[in-house]
């Protein structure tokens, strides 16, 4: 990692999907998170970006796009993706940074950042980054971890945590994992580029007694008549908001990578990954991924 550049929670190697989704008993987390997802992206369109796409478990759920680019920092989960979702044409798979995203500007038409902006220790740089790939008018889903929740605020209240919820801070309740306040992300999406439209509350019943007691299709029928509230009030530990990018974007002339290192548009795609002719740098493709980590 180059110095100065914001520290990145890197999930190589991790049995996260296993062990958080699959084995973690969420399945009323994954199919509310469905709900919102389906409500608020567009039923169809051209290039979607999936910014943290991890092993996939939401690239199946953008039926309608014709190609999606999953984005992720960690080669192993964009391995697990390639191994479930297979080699096509619709799906890219890429490690990078996105504090340094390797694409041109104004190339996708959709984008979404589900469970990964709570990473981040600079939200307003890796908004502001994903602004720049995206074309005037797109949309774009992104997901956060809320502070200003019920939970919080009842812990606060009894004083049994130190930190208020109605604080605009962030705070880091583990290393590298951050909640923040509603407030704080609109300021951001506003100045990165965005236009909030709308806001949807998701896991209201992310309470283990009542998740051992109803069946996960409950809850999540449950949650998805209290989501619509969002635009009211953001109580729930997840928030989810569609914003539109306002403005025009910057032309690429037709190319659609950026090179992350001298952030050169002048790159040619070969055989074996991307040359940059500015830095002269080889970006490797391998195992139909794209490595462009810069280290």
């Amino acid at each position: 990692m180059t110095q100065g550049h914001p520290p990145i929670c890197d999930y190589e190697g991790s049995d996260y999907q296993e062990r958080f989704w699959e084995s973690g008993g969420r399945a009323y987390e994954d199919g509310a998170e469905a709900v919102a997802l389906r409500r608020l992206l567009p039923a169809a369109g051209g290039t979607l970006l999936e910014v943290g796409a991890g092993a996939g478990r939401n690239t199946p759920r953008y039926v309608g796009f014709q190609k999606i680019v999953l984005l992720d920092y960690s080669r192993s989960q964009l391995e697990m993706a390639h191994s479930r979702l297979g080699e096509s044409e619709r799906y890219v798979y890429v490690a990078g940074d996105v504090y340094r995203l390797p694409f041109a500007p104004g190339v996708f038409q959709a984008a979404t950042m589900i469970r990964t902006l709570h990473h981040m220790t600079d939200p307003l740089l890796a908004l502001r980054e994903v602004r720049a790939t995206l074309a005037g008018g797109s949309a774009f889903v992104l997901e956060y971890a809320n502070k200003q929740n019920l939970k919080a605020i009842a812990r606060w209240l009894l004083r049994r945590q130190s930190w208020s919820p109605f604080d605009r801070q962030p705070v880091e309740f583990a290393r590298l994992n951050f909640d923040f306040h509603p407030a704080a992300v609109r300021a951001w999406l506003g100045e990165a580029g965005f236009a909030v439209r709308r806001q949807l509350t998701v896991s209201h019943f992310r309470v283990g007694p009542l998740k051992r007691i109803l069946p996960p299709s409950l809850l999540v029928g449950l949650d998805a008549l209290i989501q619509w509230t969002g635009d009211w009030w953001q109580l729930s530990p997840s928030v989810f908001v569609l914003a539109t990018a306002v403005g025009e974007s910057e032309s690429a002339a037709g190319g659609f990578w950026r090179c992350p290192a001298c952030r050169s548009l002048d790159v040619v795609e070969e055989d074996t990954g991307v040359r940059c002719q500015g830095c002269k740098r080889v970006w490797p493709r391998r195992g139909g991924i794209y490595d462009f980590k810069v280290e």
